[in-house]
């Protein structure tokens, strides 16, 4: 691509700050986001910081009692927009921004730390209940809805003696009407599997052979069309989710990471689901295009059934932003290119990607 058509990520603005983050969240329709994660004393952080002229300025904040490793508007209604957060104690809690003193909705999910978080049926996927998916070293993922306390409305366990691995990303999909709804979870050793909460099933699996990192689908609101999935041996793969052959699965496609470090995030443009962004561990953003097969399915020779076809990944940019690995990262839902990032370095930037439409 030429190189004055390539995207361009350009540093807004860089926020050291007195706590290690582990994650960061855009405030759905504003220009506040929210950090999170832990003291050097062990306790939480969640901090509040909006836009001001270009600058970073602390709005509000709270430290709480166990050190907080993830969190999601995802399952909130843009009237309250409250956020949901996972603990290292594993402990769910829902926070109201204007009054964080105590929590709206808490509850004790999981026995080791929650990793990982998602939410659905709130903010940009309005079908289907307002519910929150958790994944934890204890090796189960959990769905919660906020309305019916205490209790989980979906436990993935494993199987009765089998080895508990540690659950380290989870994600929504095919969320396009009342009914449908998945969840994807990513394990330590490679696995990947997604389940159907409708008929309550194991839907698909497969093993990637490294840790998986982050999944996560195009768009959680459609019928499922792509997954992404990112691990720590500095490779991705892109699933098309559209066709699944009886033996061969969904096609895939799978990239190398240029710099042969761990794949950290992956983050899809809201306003184009054929870019997203991945992290990784040498401190640096990577923006990647899509590109469709001519024809996505076909027909396989063997057994005459229907296949899907792999398109290609494009790499339209990337940029070394931070001395550390990059360990979180969000798009503003409503204005294109805004992002937000934190990295091991402690420090929060916020870059705009240009040239993406």
């Amino acid at each position: 691509m030429d190189a004055l058509k390539k995207p361009q990520i350009i540093t807004l603005e860089t926020k050291g700050v007195d706590y290690t983050p582990y994650d960061v969240k855009w405030v759905p329709s504003s220009a506040r986001f929210v950090s999170l994660g832990q003291y050097a004393r062990g306790t939480g952080a969640l901090v509040v910081y909006e836009l001001e002229n270009g600058k970073a300025v602390k709005v509000a904040q709270k430290e709480t009692q166990s050190a907080l490793k993830c969190a999601t508007f995802g399952a909130s209604t843009l009237a309250q927009r409250h956020v949901a957060t996972g603990d290292f104690d594993g402990r769910l809690s829902v926070f109201d921004l204007e009054r964080m003193e105590l929590p709206v909705f808490t509850v004790k999910a999981h026995e080791q730390i929650i990793n990982c978080i998602d939410g659905a049926g709130g903010v940009g996927v309005q079908s289907g209940p307002p519910e929150i998916v958790t994944g934890s070293r204890d090796g189960t993922v959990k769905v919660w809805d906020v309305r019916q306390k205490d209790k989980a409305v979906a436990v993935i366990s494993p199987a009765e003696g089998e080895k508990p691995r540690d659950a380290w990303t989870v994600a929504f999909g095919n969320s396009y009407n009342n009914e449908e709804r998945v969840v994807c979870a990513g394990y330590e050793n490679g696995d990947v599997k997604m389940f159907d909460l409708r008929a309550m099933s194991l839907l698909w699996e497969t093993n990637t052979k490294n840790g998986v990192c982050s999944v996560e689908f195009d768009r959680k609101d459609i019928q499922m069309n792509k997954l992404v999935v990112t691990s720590v041996e500095s490779s991705f793969q892109v699933y098309d989710m559209r066709t699944r052959h009886p033996k061969h699965g969904y096609a895939n496609v799978s990239q190398k990471n240029r710099d042969n470090t761990t794949v950290w995030t992956v983050r899809h443009l809201p306003q184009n689901r054929d870019i997203f962004i991945t992290s990784s561990g040498s401190g640096a953003l990577n923006v990647y295009k899509y590109n469709y097969p001519a024809n996505r399915v076909k027909e396989d020779s063997s057994d005459k059934q229907k296949m899907g076809v792999a398109g290609t990944v494009e790499l339209l940019n990337n940029a070394t932003l931070a001395e550390q690995p990059i360990s979180a990262f969000d798009w503003s839902p409503d204005k294109p290119g805004l992002c937000v990032f934190s990295a091991f370095d402690q420090q929060i930037r916020v870059a705009i990607v240009t040239k993406l439409a």
